[in-house]
């Protein structure tokens, strides 16, 4: 696949970076030289210096033969004229752009990407991809990691093994045996440095981090059985009421949590403004680093801290803060992956990372096959992959055990017909099956293959 990249910033790399290992043809295009001799250096890429929406800039980027274009630049604007240049002087068949400002996006303009107006077939929004990832997580407490697919009935949940975790040792297998009516399978486990995909004889030692598949409404009880019970946040604390936490604490809001949300902004001029637009919701002009300020926020009496900064110091030196004074637990986004190897000896419970947020949102799309959804695990070791399966599928009609499937891989869960199945050895997949899988990222090509339609290349 030929794919354009207009942005060479820290999302436009990490696509570029995931694309050329694959052995796709990039180009990527920036303003500045010094972002695009990192890409030249460091990546099987091509990296040209200019405006990523000028035409002839984007013909020597080679968009006449381009399959696909994503414009990741800081401006909307400059992304969405180089969809439309795109589309109307080159026929790039597919169109995806980054768009932060929530203007563009409101309900009222919803005909405003269309293609008579600016032709952009997949719009991605970080600051509501990011906020939903962090509702996903106050909702889910003790998960490090939660996604949801095929619909929402099913989700994958990262937990961590603590000392006291009652399934360590156990092999996983007997845990099958021991639970038989628990609908969630234990598809991948994170360990030291590595990642690998258990098989029945293999079992969890503490410290493990347990990627799990489950059907939704047994979630919790699978975060129970690793020893994580822990109740909803009923006080949070957010720091930092930019985009991602003015949404988060609106969607609190309007989804009825139940829990009561302070925010902390250090800009006079948007805590104002966001404490207009929130009902229920105390904002505090202050800083997320001023011990006074969290105290006067309550921070020693509250469950949650969300630190949603710009800035990757103030989130973790706040979140470290707010364990200190008695606040129970922590969650901090973090855009610098160097930071993210020592949270957890810091004493910060789970992070999220925008940067993989959106790259998992832009390979749902790249994906070849009938992909449906994709979520990066581990900054892309491993993938967890949604696919619907068809008549054409090599998957289909065959008992799992009797398929040649790559041991780097793992078939977690399965929806037919809006029923969950638990996939077991006999289990059979049949046409229009739902198939969530976890992939390691050398078997991602091999899942592509497996729910690839050939019209669909040729």
């Amino acid at each position: 696949m030929k794919v354009v990249i207009c942005g060479a910033g820290q999302v436009g790399y990490g696509i570029a970076e995931r694309l050329a290992s694959e052995r796709n043809d990039v180009s990527v295009i920036d303003t500045s030289r010094t972002l695009v001799q990192a890409i030249r250096d460091n990546l099987d890429a091509r990296g040209f210096v200019g405006h990523g929406a000028q035409p002839d800039v984007l013909a020597e980027a080679g968009a006449e033969q381009a399959d696909m274009i994503i414009a990741v630049t800081l401006h909307d604007e400059v992304n969405m004229v180089a969809c439309q240049v795109a589309h109307s002087l080159f026929n790039v068949p597919t169109k995806i752009a980054r768009i932060r400002s929530q203007s563009y996006l409101r309900p009222h303009w919803q005909d405003l990407f269309s293609t008579e107006n600016l032709p952009i077939d997949v719009i991605i929004s970080p600051e509501i991809e990011v906020g939903e990832m962090v509702l996903r997580r106050i909702a889910l407490p003790g998960a490090m990691d939660a996604v949801r697919f095929a619909d929402d009935n099913i989700a994958m949940v990262a937990i961590e093994c603590a000392e006291d975790c009652p399934v360590v040792n156990t092999p996983l297998d007997q845990l099958t045996d021991l639970f038989p009516d628990l609908n969630a399978t234990v598809v991948g486990i994170w360990r030291g440095d590595r990642l690998f995909i258990p098989g029945s004889n293999d079992h969890m030692v503490p410290g493990d981090v347990a990627y799990v598949v489950a059907e939704k409404t047994h979630v919790r009880r699978a975060l129970g059985l690793f020893g994580h019970e822990e109740p909803e946040a009923g006080r949070i604390v957010i720091v930092g009421g930019g985009n991602i936490g003015h949404y988060v604490a609106r969607q609190i809001e309007k989804r009825n949590f139940g829990a009561r949300i302070r925010v902390v902004e250090d800009n006079h001029d948007r805590a104002v403004t966001i404490a207009d637009g929130l009902k229920r919701t105390i904002v505090l002009h202050g800083s997320g680093l001023d011990q006074a300020i969290l105290k006067e926020a309550d921070i020693g009496t509250s469950d949650l801290l969300v630190a949603l900064t710009n800035d990757d110091k103030v989130n973790i030196l706040s979140s470290v803060m707010a364990k200190r004074l008695g606040c129970k637990g922590n969650l901090a986004l973090l855009n610098n992956a160097d930071y993210q190897g020592f949270t957890r000896m810091l004493g910060i419970d789970a992070f999220i990372n925008p940067r993989s947020v959106t790259i998992s949102r832009v390979l749902q799309h790249v994906r070849r096959g009938r992909i449906r959804a994709v979520h990066s695990i581990q900054n892309g070791i491993a993938e967890v992959i949604e696919a619907e399966a068809l008549e054409t599928s090599p998957l289909v009609g065959e008992a799992l055990r009797d398929l040649d499937l790559p041991e780097n891989l793992r078939i977690g869960a399965i929806l037919r017909n809006g029923t969950y199945v638990k996939p077991t050895g006999q289990t059979k997949i049949r046409a229009k099956d739902r198939v969530v899988i976890f992939a390691a990222a050398a078997a991602v090509r091999h899942v592509e293959q497996m729910f690839r339609v050939s019209l669909e290349f040729f």
